[in-house]
């Protein structure tokens, strides 16, 4: 399977498209119906026979980057817990106490063990059964099968993959280095937006708005509608180029880098995003709590390539001006769309040849809805 394209392959195609005005195009025209952002079947569909069936990012590694370090979150709709253990594995559980189920840890941090806060019961980082107060309540409690359930996890590539239907199943393609290792975090924040996820992940893989929606925020350093959309088995990845990447026409092409030249938006189907841009690395995952409400969970890191205190304020500067400005304009579109869908105007929407992406995610969300 061939892979995403080579920087200078990138800078040239880009180039190309520059001198003659134009942008990638896809083959067909798709119409989507607006049933399908609307159905209760539908939506529990996507959640039993896509988001859990499937592997897909649960955090990146930079967010686990000691023994003890955890990340707990609910991942299509079932809470989950994700924790560096003392041999530096992580480890992934179903955030439930064996005893009466309360969720044992809460959002992000770094902890010696997972203790129950309603009856205190205690689990190593392994997640075996290591306290239970007052034991003799319990005649004949095997702990050993009493440990948090654990779910098919795989950290590679810098970020930690998850496969909840306890398979060992992570064949997500041909990927290419996103995100390192060595990348630091730098922030995870959560925002709730009032949209289903499929209409939130449409308004980050398509160029064809960028004009209209952002002419003061991001269209003034790039272009209206100049895209590459690349696809990789059930994977894509949309290229923004800046205008300043008109410098490289005069650099020779095997010498051409293009980072801080563009941004490179990822899709990682069926709902996360890798977006690198000029000084910072995002990794966002599109959890859906209803069928019209979706939270953003964002997890923002340098780049592979910066180093030091001076880079890392950069990336704050560069992730502030995204997030306050181009995000909010997005968002704003989105619920936007949420707020009329119902409305009857639409049968169906329809995505057109300069929403490549698009069209690519919503045929294989139906090839595998129809598995």
């Amino acid at each position: 399977m061939q892979g995403f394209l080579s920087d200078p392959d990138v800078a040239a195609r880009i180039l190309d498209h520059i001198s003659g005005e134009s942008t990638d195009e896809g083959d067909v025209v798709w119409r989507e119906p607006v049933a399908n952002y609307v159905s209760p079947e539908r939506y529990q569909r996507e959640l039993d026979g896509v988001l859990r069936r499937l592997p897909v990012p649960f955090c990146p590694s930079a967010a686990l980057p000691e023994p003890g370090s955890y990340v707990a979150r609910s991942a299509a709709g079932v809470p989950l817990l994700a924790a560096r253990d003392e041999e530096g594995v992580v480890r992934v559980f179903r955030n439930s106490c064996r005893h009466r189920g309360t969720e044992v840890a809460q959002g992000a941090g770094c902890s010696k063990s997972f203790v129950c806060p309603y009856h205190a019961w205690t689990y190593r980082l392994s997640g075996a059964l290591s306290h239970v107060p007052h034991e003799r309540g319990f005649p004949n409690l095997d702990r050993s099968e009493h440990g948090l359930v654990e779910v098919a996890s795989r950290e590679e590539q810098g970020i930690v993959f998850v496969n909840q239907h306890a398979t060992d199943d992570f064949d997500w393609g041909q990927l290419p280095d996103m995100v390192g290792g060595g990348q630091r975090l730098l922030a995870i924040t959560e925002a709730p937006v009032a949209a289903n996820w499929k209409v939130a992940l449409e308004g980050f893989i398509e160029g064809y708005h960028i004009r209209a929606t952002h002419p003061e925020s991001f269209y003034p350093y790039g272009y209206d509608n100049l895209n590459l959309v690349e696809t990789v088995g059930r994977h894509s990845r949309v290229t923004y180029p800046f205008r300043r990447i008109e410098s490289l026409a005069d650099v020779a092409p095997e010498r051409r880098k293009v980072l801080g030249l563009l941004t490179y938006v990822y899709h990682l189907f069926p709902n996360v995003l890798v977006t690198v841009l000029s000084h910072h690395t995002n990794l966002v995952v599109l959890e859906p709590t209803g069928i019209a409400s979706t939270t953003f969970h964002v997890y923002t890191m340098t780049n592979r390539t910066d180093a030091g205190s001076d880079e890392d304020a950069k990336a704050r500067r560069d992730a502030e001006f995204v997030n306050d400005s181009g995000g909010a304009e997005d968002r704003a579109i989105v619920e936007s769309i949420q707020r009329s869908i119902s409305t009857g105007a639409n049968e169906a929407f329809t995505f057109g040849r300069f929403e490549k992406a698009i069209v690519h995610f919503h045929t294989q969300l139906r090839a595998v809805l129809a598995e």
